[in-house]
């Protein structure tokens, strides 16, 4: 359903190209802060078509990097306060496996991002966890902060709220042209607006919306198998409802990593994804020839005989959704290097959704040209020499 119609108006405080999560987080703080603001979405909302679609996804403290580490306790606020202003949940604490051989770099990297880990044997985890087989050689650690973010219902909150603070969300309204300036001219299929900063979150577009700007940005998006599977035995829940979440760090079988949810979104189907995919083009994601092969599935199986016993080795239901990729999978969060009002939020390597409240909040302090309240330097462009050099 398209958003409700609002009266038409040229000329906006700031303009914001894309209202998936990021680009909806980063609209709300500005209208926080009392600045009009423009959310556009090409499509109508809601649709399926970019990464911020779906009912659910993980959020958790683990986190081997430290910048990301260090922004969650910030994020995991921030989701609160959102729920306090939509009067709805958008959270479950269901606590969270993380998996992977001992010593493991990333495993370790977790575990100084927790503090006081607690680390399961394959006992424990057999109490904790009793569809989730451990091997030889293999720990668990335990993120008792860790749980499912109710994504549709969030974007849906965090728009709704936007819009309560004056905010004005126009989709079915694709951007044609972005004339740089002091005040910006962005034009769309169907109105002129002007602004005086800009903020680009088009997810897997945003390659094409920056080139004409004279940036080369290294994004690749990626079609992402998002799996579903069915419980042999329904009387004996492998990852009922009750049960925690999962993911994998340094399986050799499984580089990219493994995650999974409990059965929350269809009856007795549990969600197991690999955490990588194939190259797409957005604009022909569906598109895929009967037939074609799907080693992200077949890994999943191979993966779910021998983990997850409990659950049948072929998927139920298979959908689809879009990861934007970087070569390094960190975000870029950053001024455009020629443009300093407009400001880029892109490459979230699909694991964006759980700090998309503290991402929209840098993207809004970056717009509105103040110090950011995390440091952005290792999300910057620079760290990308060829395209410095193709922008300047």
């Amino acid at each position: 359903m398209a958003a409700p119609s609002q009266p038409h108006q040229a000329t906006y405080d700031a303009i914001v190209i894309g209202a998936g999560i990021q680009g909806s987080f980063a609209a709300y703080h500005l209208a926080q802060r009392h600045r009009d603001t423009l959310l556009l979405e090409q499509f109508i909302l809601p649709h399926s078509r970019g990464s911020s679609h779906g009912q659910s996804r993980i959020t958790r403290s683990a986190y081997p990097q430290v910048p990301y580490a260090r922004m969650m306790p910030d994020s995991f606020h921030l989701w609160q306060r959102l729920e306090a202003e939509a009067g709805t949940s958008l959270y479950r604490q269901t606590g969270l496996v993380v998996l992977g051989p001992v010593g493991d770099p990333e495993l370790e990297g977790c575990r100084h991002s927790l503090g006081a880990a607690e680390f399961l044997d394959a006992t424990a985890l057999a109490r904790r966890f009793p569809g989730l087989r451990l091997h030889a050689g293999e720990v668990a650690l335990w993120d008792g902060t860790g749980g499912v973010l109710f994504a549709d219902r969030a974007l849906r909150a965090v728009q709704d709220v936007f819009r309560r603070h004056g905010g004005t969300l126009r989709d079915g309204e694709k951007v044609l042209h972005i004339e740089p300036g002091a005040v910006l001219t962005v034009t769309t299929t169907a109105e002129v607006y002007r602004a005086p900063r800009l903020i680009i979150t088009a997810g897997a577009w945003t390659s094409a919306l920056v080139a004409p700007l004279g940036l080369r940005l290294p994004l690749q998006p990626l079609r992402i198998d998002v799996c579903y599977w069915r419980e042999k035995d329904p009387e004996i829940p492998s990852m009922g409802r009750a049960h925690p979440c999962f993911i994998t760090l340094g399986l050799s079988q499984a580089p990219h990593g493994i995650y999974g949810l409990p059965s929350l979104e269809y009856p007795g189907l549990v969600k197991v994804c690999y955490h990588h995919g194939s190259p797409a083009d957005p604009e022909e994601r569906d598109q895929v020839p009967p037939g074609s092969p799907r080693p992200e599935v077949t890994l999943l199986s191979s993966f779910i005989s021998s983990y997850l016993p409990g659950l049948e080795p072929r998927p139920a239901v298979v959908e689809t959704c879009l990861y934007t990729n970087t070569p390094d999978e960190d975000f870029i969060l950053d001024r455009h290097p020629k443009f300093s009002n407009i400001i880029i939020g892109a490459g979230f390597s699909g694991h964006g959704f759980k700090l998309a409240p503290v991402v929209g909040k840098l993207l809004c302090e970056l717009s509105l040209g103040e110090e950011p309240s995390h440091s952005t330097a290792p999300f910057a462009i620079t760290r990308f020499p060829d395209v410095l050099r193709a922008a300047l």
